[in-house]
């Protein structure tokens, strides 16, 4: 039994076993067998089991040497060598490592082999009752599943009685939604005709209130008209009167009464003053500054470029302007006093120019006219203030600080003034 046709099937599948056990180890495989040493081991038996027997049996016929290289890679592995004699991995062995006994070793195993009982009848019996477990399992299941299939066919019955009932239902609440929704359109446009009767009665309202508002305009001006010409009338005769009074003195000569006969007497006790010579009262701290702007009727004159240059010197004439009037809108809006910033007008050409965007509720801006600088113009407002009124004047011209301590104000420093603003 040389070949490997001659040999019974185990001791073939267990010689190809052996084989792809130690194939990638063996050197110079044959072409075909290439592939199959890359597969794992039990891939190499299972897939590879016809191609390394195919190229045992070439070796054989053609003495390439390809088993006495298999043999070698198993006696170094220490593989198959000490199986026991007359079985099949004993003669699978001896077959691909040829030792001196070899073909007794292989016949060994065949014949014992042949001599085991014949296991056809008792695989017979085993498939026999395995048939018989699987029919009672078919039938057992079969049963379920007539058992589950009227389960659920009554429960489709029950499901479409349910989907008719639901049916029913939905057509009931369908015909009351479109009940609902006819009932909300007849709101609706029983509500859109009352917002149009609510709308034109409002429009009416609101043209009497227009018409009304008209002719109370119209009383208003008419009650002016009548104030103006009664005060007009009640100041012609007050002039008529002063200048009769006026006429009677002259005409009787009589000298304005100079003194009291009470102020002769006091004279004769009284000690002689010395006259005045006009001394400056200026303000020195911010609290008095702020002192005297919270008193009744205070009025406050700032001569605005003094200012401006002084505090922002490097910026346009329109933007110091601006910046001064954004620092005067917390004093003035804490203090309440009446505030005036004189601008002089000559050194802003063209009328566009003088004007002050922003200027703070309660502050009002003045330009000198032509050919009139704005130390004059704060003279003038000084000298038309009543005597006993608080008149403050931010200037440093001394100058314009002298007329005003003489006129009856008190000149404020323009820095006492930039530290009251920041």
């Amino acid at each position: 039994m040389s070949t490997l046709a001659e040999l019974p099937e185990p001791v073939r599948a267990r010689i190809a076993a052996l084989a792809a056990a130690v194939l990638p180890q063996v050197p110079d495989l044959p072409a075909p067998l290439h592939r199959v040493a890359a597969f794992t081991p039990a891939r190499r038996a299972r897939s590879g089991g016809a191609a390394i027997l195919a190229a045992l049996q070439q070796d054989v016929e053609s003495e390439a040497g390809l088993r006495e290289r298999v043999a070698a890679q198993l006696r170094s592995a220490g593989i198959g060598d000490e199986e026991p004699a007359g079985s099949v991995e004993a003669a699978a062995y001896a077959w691909l490592a040829r030792p001196d006994d070899w073909a007794d070793q292989v016949a060994a195993a065949v014949e014992t082999l042949r001599a085991r009982p014949s296991v056809t009848e008792q695989d017979l019996e085993r498939l026999q009752r395995r048939v018989r477990v699987l029919e009672a399992d078919l039938a057992e299941s079969r049963e379920r599943r007539r058992t589950e299939a009227a389960a659920a066919k009554q429960e489709y019955t029950v499901l479409r009685q349910r989907l008719g009932e639901a049916r029913a239902s939905g057509k009931e609440a369908l015909a009351g939604v479109e009940e609902t929704i006819a009932a909300a359109e007849a709101a609706r446009a029983e509500a859109e005709a009352s917002a149009e009767a609510l709308g034109r009665e409002v429009r009416q309202l609101r043209a009497r209130v227009a018409q009304l508002e008209s002719e109370a305009g119209e009383d208003r001006r008419s009650a002016r008209t009548e104030r103006e010409a009664a005060t007009l009338r009640t100041r012609l005769l007050l002039d008529t009167l002063l200048e009769a009074s006026s006429g009677l003195q002259r005409e009787l000569g009589l000298p304005p009464a100079s003194s009291t006969p009470g102020e002769v007497v006091e004279g004769g006790y009284a000690v002689p003053e010395a006259p005045e010579t006009g001394r400056t009262r200026g303000v020195a701290s911010i609290g008095e500054l702020e002192g005297y702007l919270a008193m009744p009727r205070a009025r406050l004159i700032i001569d605005g470029y003094n200012v401006t240059k002084q505090a922002w010197s490097s910026s346009a004439l329109d933007a110091q302007r601006i910046r001064l009037m954004q620092a005067l809108a917390p004093l003035v809006a804490r203090t309440g006093a009446e505030t005036t910033v004189v601008f002089d007008a000559a050194t802003v050409p063209g009328a566009a120019a003088r004007h002050v965007a922003g200027a703070p509720r309660g502050v009002r801006v003045l330009f000198s006219p032509p050919g009139v600088i704005a130390d004059d113009v704060i003279r003038d407002l000084v000298a038309a203030e009543p005597t006993g009124r608080v008149v403050l004047v931010v200037s440093d011209d001394q100058a314009v600080a002298r007329d005003v301590a003489l006129s009856g104000g008190r000149p404020v420093p323009t820095g006492l003034l930039l530290q009251a603003v920041r």
